[in-house]
């Protein structure tokens, strides 16, 4: 079992939506869509990085 099926076990639909909820109400509607790109363009970047480093590897090995 993994470190996120146990999280996600123990938060159940209702639980997300409330969540959902107080994200929404701290931030606002407008300010949401933001944090959202900023939390996609950190996400792709990190994936990036990560093959970037992949493929450096292989070169070495090879």
């Amino acid at each position: 079992m993994t470190t996120a099926t146990i999280f996600l076990g123990f938060v159940g639909p209702w639980q997300w939506i409330i969540i959902g909820l107080a994200i929404l109400l701290l931030f606002g509607g407008k300010k949401l869509p933001e944090l959202m790109k900023g939390l996609g363009t950190g996400i792709k970047e990190f994936k990036d990085a990560t093959k970037s480093e992949d493929e450096e590897k292989e070169k070495k090995e090879s």
